[in-house]
């Protein structure tokens, strides 16, 4: 019986998931420090996101 495997994680850069989103990168970087923003660190620079989570930073405003 062949293992599952799980589906691979998807991580962006900073510079992507802003350009993506309309957001700044220092508004993405604000999010992280305030702790709202999950992201991953490989090496002393490697800074990324997954792209599910800086969704959900946006938020539907409700209309009438």
């Amino acid at each position: 019986m062949p293992t599952p495997t799980r589906p691979r994680r998807q991580f962006e850069t900073l510079a992507d998931a802003a350009e993506r989103t309309g957001l700044s990168i220092r508004t993405l970087r604000r999010r992280i420090a305030a702790g709202q923003l999950p992201a991953y660190r490989s090496g002393p620079r490697v800074l990324r996101v997954d792209p599910a989570d800086v969704d959900r930073l946006m938020v539907l405003i409700p209309t009438a």
